[in-house]
């Protein structure tokens, strides 16, 4: 007897080993798995499926765009594959991490991901000193909205056309307002994942899955689980370059073509520091990754 034909579809929900594939043509949706201990699956990634009953087996992965993910010594996390935009959502309380924010700014820029943030809880006092946080971002260019994911309508009138026909990820460290945000955006999202929580067997949702939800206007939405790390692991020191610009430019004019930017002379990274043009941070940061990678690859 022959195989059945195989589909293609659009991984729009994982949870484990377990996915949820949107079928092509008709929209319709599968519970799929793969074989043995295979993983490397994202939302958003194209794949084929070979239809077992009423669930699919995944038994290929379409080439990506893109992946946007973290990775420490031991495990790494995917968020999503195939996304136009990264929207990193912040606020003032809990106060977020800048450490975690240049870490994925750094991810985003080694995956050709642009990044726009979210300041949500823009309704609360302190607002105003978590925005002077990020003015060294808003300096080197990077996007920044200031919002309350309590007003819904605003929500939606500031970020509809930035959200317009694209794949974006909605991410954010745990406590800064995200789920909140996305039903601002996405009013049914609470009950698609509620349904989603039913069918994979993982009871009351409280965002550890993540989740693809198309838009009113055209585009999807793409939610995923806070976080409180943000390993670079996989990035090669070229990468780790690339996710500070400001960096990379002034190592133009160093001495030597090998320059590390730490103590050798005629750094230009470090003469920028000096002059006020390099934020000393972002330098310090970069110095750290390296120094976490390097010891991740020895152990």
């Amino acid at each position: 007897m022959s195989e059945p034909a195989l589909l293609q579809g659009r991984i729009v929900a994982a949870h484990g080993r377990h996915y949820s594939v949107e079928m092509a043509p008709r929209g319709d949706i599968r519970q799929c798995y793969t074989r043995g201990k295979r993983s490397g699956l994202a939302v958003g990634d194209q794949v084929r499926v070979r239809p077992e009953g009423q669930e699919g087996l995944i038994v290929e992965v379409l080439p990506r765009r893109n992946l946007f993910y973290r990775s420490d010594a031991n495990r790494s996390k995917l968020f999503a594959a195939n996304i136009d935009q990264l929207l990193l959502v912040v606020a003032p309380e809990p106060e977020f991490s800048m450490d975690l924010v240049n870490r994925a700014l750094v991810a985003a820029a080694s995956a050709g991901v642009p990044v726009h943030i979210l300041l949500n809880k823009a309704d609360l006092p302190t607002v105003a000193q978590a925005r002077q946080r990020l003015q060294g971002l808003a300096d080197l260019g990077v996007p920044i909205t200031v919002l309350s994911a309590l007003d819904p309508a605003a929500v939606r009138r500031l970020l509809s056309p930035l959200l317009r026909n694209r794949s974006s990820l909605l991410l954010g460290q745990s406590g800064m307002g995200k789920s909140t945000l996305l039903n601002a955006l996405v009013p049914e999202a609470r009950a698609e994942t509620g349904a989603l929580s039913a069918a994979l067997g993982t009871g009351r949702h409280t965002t550890t899955h993540t989740r693809l939800h198309p838009l009113p206007q055209g585009g999807t939405l793409i939610d995923s689980p806070g976080f409180q790390a943000f390993g670079l692991q996989h990035l090669s020191a070229h990468d780790v370059a690339r996710g500070f610009p400001e960096l990379a430019a002034a190592a133009e004019e160093c001495r030597f073509a090998d320059c590390r930017h730490r103590h050798e002379p005629g750094c230009a990274v470090r003469a920028g520091i000096e002059r006020g043009e390099i934020q000393p941070d972002r330098h310090a940061l970069y110095l750290r990754i390296l120094e976490e990678n390097a010891a991740g690859e020895r152990y």
